[in-house]
């Protein structure tokens, strides 16, 4: 039985801080005709309302670190802020989005990160997604969008990786659905030059990725976008794309191939 097709998005903060990128993007993603789930990031926001507020932001290899002052920040940009204004832009393009943080519906349950050097406070690591509950919400017509947020089923929110979290629902979902899984954000796909937007890498095995990050092409912020990419791969995921979110209709609506092509 052939399993129905399922697009998969997830956008950086950079898009979400730029209104025009934003509504184009939505634009966009309100054409697709298939189910589809899409997942926000938001940090540029995050970080500087923190700084407005006297926190002083913190990042280690592209990840937050989130004392109980952040997570308040955090909580109110991402589940808040970024989260409804998108819905709320959706629904006036006629997609009938519904916004979620792990926490709802007890979807995605994660755990406080133990690292044996740093504190990351109140940061998850993802133990359990819950795809039947949102294979559930797709079969109602519900288009669900996700903020970087879970919860450890103890009552605490945690700030989890949005990319990681795309990953680990595309993995889920893939039981159910064939999922078009695209990491979309600024750059046209993975650089070899970052000055160069046209540097992109058109396809990559993720055997090859290794040797990319020991000469410094991936670094910072894409070592998680593309570990996570990697993981999604190696756990039956059938390809990944990271784009532009400018690049998406084509891709999606065209038959276009833009940005890179993660495989096997």
């Amino acid at each position: 039985m052939n399993k129905p097709k399922l697009t998969l998005i997830k956008i950086g903060g950079n898009i979400v801080d730029d209104d025009k990128a934003l509504q184009r993007f939505l634009s966009d993603f309100n054409e697709i005709s298939t189910a589809k789930v899409l997942v926000h990031g938001g940090g540029k926001i995050a970080t500087e309302l923190s700084k407005e507020m006297g926190i002083t932001p913190q990042m280690i290899d592209g990840r937050r670190i989130t004392d109980a002052k952040t997570l308040r920040v955090v909580t109110m940009v991402y589940a808040g802020l970024i989260n409804k204004n998108i819905v709320a832009n959706l629904q006036a393009l006629g997609t009938n989005a519904i916004g979620l943080s792990g926490a709802d519906g007890n979807i995605i349950k994660s755990h406080k990160r133990n690292h044996p050097t740093i504190d990351f406070g109140f940061v998850g690591d993802i133990d359990v997604v819950d795809g039947g509950k949102i294979k559930s919400l797709l079969q109602a017509g519900f288009t669900p969008v996700f903020c970087a947020l879970t919860h450890d089923n103890q009552g605490s929110l945690l700030n989890t990786n949005a990319d990681t979290i795309a990953s680990e629902l595309a993995i889920v979902l893939s039981e159910y659905y064939q999922v078009e899984f695209v990491y979309c954000f600024e750059k046209k796909g993975l650089l070899t030059d970052i000055n160069d937007d046209n540097s992109f890498i058109p396809k990559i095995k993720i055997g090859e990725i290794q040797t990319l990050k020991d000469d410094g092409t991936i670094s910072a912020g894409m070592l998680p976008k593309v570990d996570n990419i990697s993981n999604a791969i190696q756990r039956g995921v059938y390809q990944v794309r990271l784009c532009h979110a400018e690049d998406i209709r084509a891709i999606l609506t065209e038959n276009v191939s833009l940005g890179t092509l993660f495989t096997a």
